[in-house]
C-alpha cells in the first residue's frame, strides 16, 4: 500500500490582526491549499489573529517577548513551540519581531514571509509611503524565504499593480493587502505541492524561475 502523505502542517508566527492569516485559513477550508494549520503563536496577547484561529478550532499559544531577558531565550521559546507541534514550515503572517541569526539558520528553508513592496525594493517599514515618495509606478507585495538580512531572502513570487495618479499610503496599502490575500496562500501551495527548489539563491518553480502566473493584476 503507497504510504499516505500527511498534508503540510504550518506554525503561523502573527503579531496584529491576522488578514493574511485568515487568507490561509479561507484556502485551506476552500481545498485551494492542501495544509494544515498546527499553531498559531503570538507575541501579543490582545492580537486579534488569535482571536481568528480559536474561532475556527486552531490552537494558539503567546510568547510574550517582554517575558524573556533576551532575543535568543524569545526564540528559543518560539523554537520549542514550533517543534512542539511538528511544523514543516514557519509562516510569518505580520510578525513584528526581528528573528535571530540562529532561528533563521534553524528554519532556514522552512521559514517564509510576504512584505507589502516588490522585493528589494522598500524593504523594512513604511514601505508604501516610501515607495509614492519614490514616484514608482509599480508596487506590490513579495513572499520569500526568510534569511538573515530584513526582509531579504530569495524570492518566491510577486504581485504587483499599478500605482494610481490619486493614491495615498492607505489606499495603495488596501489594495496591496488584496493582492497578498491571493499570493500567499498560492505561493503556500506551490511549497505544499513541492515545485519550489533553492538554486544559486534563485527559487526555481517547477524548474523555472519565471513563475507561472501574471506578475501585474488589477489593483
Amino acid at each position: 500500500m503507497a504510504e499516505v502523505r500527511r498534508p503540510l502542517r504550518i506554525a503561523a508566527l502573527v503579531s496584529g490582526r491576522g488578514s493574511n492569516l485568515q487568507a490561509i485559513i479561507d484556502a485551506i477550508a476552500g481545498g485551494r491549499l492542501s495544509a494544515e494549520i498546527g499553531v498559531v503563536i503570538s507575541n501579543v496577547a490582545s492580537a486579534a489573529a488569535l482571536q481568528r484561529a480559536e474561532s475556527q478550532g486552531i490552537p494558539t499559544q503567546v510568547v510574550r517577548n517582554r517575558d524573556f531577558p533576551d532575543r535568543e531565550a524569545f526564540d528559543a521559546e518560539l523554537t520549542r513551540c514550533i517543534d512542539a507541534h511538528e511544523a514543516d514550515l514557519v509562516v510569518l503572517a505580520g510578525f513584528m519581531r526581528l528573528l535571530t541569526p540562529g532561528f533563521v539558520q534553524r528554519f532556514s528553508g522552512r521559514l517564509v514571509n510576504i512584505h507589502p513592496s516588490l522585493l528589494p525594493a522598500f524593504p523594512g517599514l513604511r514601505p508604501h509611503e516610501r515607495a509614492l515618495e519614490a514616484g514608482v509606478r509599480i508596487h506590490g507585495a513579495t513572499v520569500h524565504f526568510v534569511n538573515e538580512e530584513t526582509d531579504g531572502g530569495p524570492i518566491i513570487a510577486q504581485a504587483a499593480i499599478p500605482v494610481l495618479a490619486d493614491d495615498t499610503p492607505e489606499t495603495l496599502a488596501v489594495r496591496v493587502l488584496a493582492q497578498e490575500h491571493r499570493l500567499y496562500p498560492m505561493a503556500l501551495q506551490w511549497i505544499s505541492e513541492g515545485r519550489l527548489r533553492l538554486e544559486n539563491g534563485r527559487v526555481l518553480v517547477n524548474g523555472a524561475e519565471s513563475p507561472p502566473l501574471p506578475m501585474i493584476w488589477p489593483g
